[in-house]
Parts: C-alpha cells; sequence; structure tokens
C-alpha cells in the first residue's frame, strides 16, 4: 500500500524547465488538503500554464470583434484583406452597378465597410479583352464587303485597352480621392471616402461596358450610339449617386463642377471606346476608281482630236 508521501503533488524538472523559459506565465497553484494525519507532511504545488489559452482567447475576441490587425504592407496579408470577398458578395455589387436605384448609395448599401478589388480588377481584365476582341471583330464585319481588305489580327489594341482601362481605373478614383479629402480639410460639412471605396465603385461601375462592348460588333450606326448612351447613363448614375452626397454640402459650384467633372470623363472613356475601337471605316474606292479613269478619258479624247 503506498504511503501518504507518495500520493501528495510533486513538482517535476520539466515545470521547472518550461517556468524558466516563460516566467511570465500564468499559472495555478493547487495546495495539498487540509490539515491531516498524511498531510501535515511537505505538500507541493501544481502550476498550469494557461498562457496558451488566453492568447488563443485574445486572438478569438479579435476575430470575433473585426479588429485583427493586419501586417505591414509588404506582407502577404495585407493585400489579402483587399480580396476578403465571397461569390455572392461580388455578383450584389455588379448587380448593384448595373441596375442602380434612385437614392441607393452604392458604398453604403453594396459594399457596407468592405471594400475589395477582387471584383474591379476581373472586371477590368476581361473589359480589355472585351474591347479589344470586339473592335478586332467589328473591323472585320464593316470591311466584309471591300475587296481591298485583307483581315489582320491588331494584337496591339489590347495593350491600349489595358493602358487605358488601368490607368482609368486608379488615377481617376486618386484624383477624386485626393480632392474629396482636401474639401473635407477645408469644408468640415462634407463627408468622403477612403481610397479603397473610390476605386472599388468605379471598378464595378465599368462592367456595364463590358456587354456594350459584345454588342458594338453589330454594324449599325445609330445602335452603336444608342447603346453608348445607355451604358453611359447607368455608369454615369451610380458615380453620381455615390458621389453627390459627399460634396452636396460643399459651395454649389464645388459640388456642381465636380459632379460635371467625373460624368464627363467617364464620356470620355466610352465614346473614346468607340470611336478608336469601333471605328467605322469610310469606303473611298470609288472615288480612287473615278479620279483613275477621268485622267485616262481625257487623254484618249485629246489623242483623237489630235489625230484628225
Amino acid at each position: 500500500m503506498a504511503s501518504p508521501d507518495d500520493l501528495t503533488f510533486q513538482e517535476f524538472e520539466e515545470a521547472a524547465v518550461l517556468l524558466s523559459s516563460n516566467p511570465g506565465a500564468a499559472t495555478l497553484s493547487i495546495s495539498g488538503p487540509g490539515p491531516g494525519p498524511g498531510a501535515a507532511a511537505s505538500s507541493g504545488d501544481v502550476r498550469v500554464d494557461l498562457s496558451d489559452d488566453e492568447d488563443n482567447q485574445q486572438e478569438n475576441s479579435e476575430l470575433l470583434g473585426g479588429e485583427k490587425q493586419t501586417g505591414g504592407f509588404w506582407t502577404f496579408e495585407y493585400y489579402q484583406s483587399f480580396f476578403n470577398v465571397d461569390t455572392l458578395q461580388v455578383l450584389d455589387r455588379i448587380k448593384g452597378s448595373v441596375m442602380p436605384l434612385p437614392g441607393r448609395n452604392f458604398v453604403k448599401h453594396h459594399i457596407q465597410n468592405n471594400p475589395d478589388l477582387y471584383g474591379p480588377f476581373w472586371i477590368c481584365v476581361t473589359l480589355v479583352f472585351s474591347v479589344a476582341i470586339s473592335g478586332d471583330i467589328y473591323t472585320f464585319l464593316s470591311n466584309m464587303g471591300d475587296p481591298e481588305f485583307h483581315y489582320r489580327p491588331q494584337f496591339n489594341k489590347v495593350s491600349i485597352a489595358a493602358v487605358t482601362v488601368f490607368l482609368y481605373a486608379w488615377l481617376v478614383p486618386l484624383g477624386v480621392w485626393g480632392f474629396l479629402t482636401w474639401r473635407q480639410s477645408v469644408e468640415r460639412r462634407i463627408s468622403g471616402y477612403t481610397f479603397l471605396e473610390t476605386v472599388c465603385v468605379y471598378g464595378y461601375s465599368l462592367f456595364i461596358y463590358i456587354p456594350t462592348s459584345i454588342l458594338w460588333t453589330i454594324p449599325v450606326y445609330w445602335l452603336e450610339w444608342l447603346l453608348i448612351g445607355i451604358a453611359l447613363v447607368i455608369s454615369g448614375s451610380v458615380l453620381v449617386m455615390t458621389f453627390w452626397p459627399a460634396v452636396r454640402d460643399d459651395t454649389r459650384l464645388t459640388a456642381f463642377a465636380t459632379m460635371a467633372v467625373i460624368v464627363s470623363l467617364h464620356a470620355l472613356l466610352a465614346v473614346g471606346f468607340k470611336l478608336y475601337f469601333f471605328k467605322t471605316p469610310t469606303y473611298t474606292g470609288s472615288s480612287h476608281s473615278g479620279q483613275q479613269t477621268t485622267p485616262a478619258a481625257n487623254h484618249t479624247v485629246l489623242a483623237v482630236g489630235k489625230h484628225q
């Protein structure tokens, strides 16, 4: 039968090594039972390390509260937060960009303090290839009746479309965000958005140009400009209903001038797509043939006159 001394808690060397390596760890002391015939002897302490549990609880509370700090801009975790969206959120934001409702701010009703770069990035990439490929198809269809036309794929249009779309999707939001930030420092009454929210709004507003560029392949002149007008009204409404609440408390001239610049730049992008990538060909074959036959006919008449 074991003696009472064998049943008492003892402190092992491993515990001592752990405590020496982490002296600030929380410990729990369990003393021996009250005085008794066998407990009068020496009683040890048992120390339980609770530091890991406390760290896990703190991390869980940060995750639930949305306050977990990301690393610096050189870390992968910093950029991972910009793509923290699911498919349903992206589809909802695309739906809100093509069906804007009066009085619904895109940032407040769709972004909801969670801007992303996933949707805007892939929208821009898709728009680049859509505009370039559709413009190439439009050129082929428009010149099918010209016997002097020889089709050649215009791969340079992909590069031009990429530079145009990505510069617009980044530089224009940067300018708008910088202007609103400056006006906030001057006029305390106006509100503003973060740079990421501004980029997100502009990126999703470009989605309507993807189906529009596909429909531009139909070589009907009046239909092309009608599609431009529809796309411009839809995408421009998203920008107006988003940025108007931010500038309406500013001076009247500044507010209207800001919205005019935003809409004008957006219209310039749409018209630029049409005039460069979907340029209507001009047929000059008949005029050239007329210019070539007329001098020949005159020369024949003069030669006949000399022989007579």
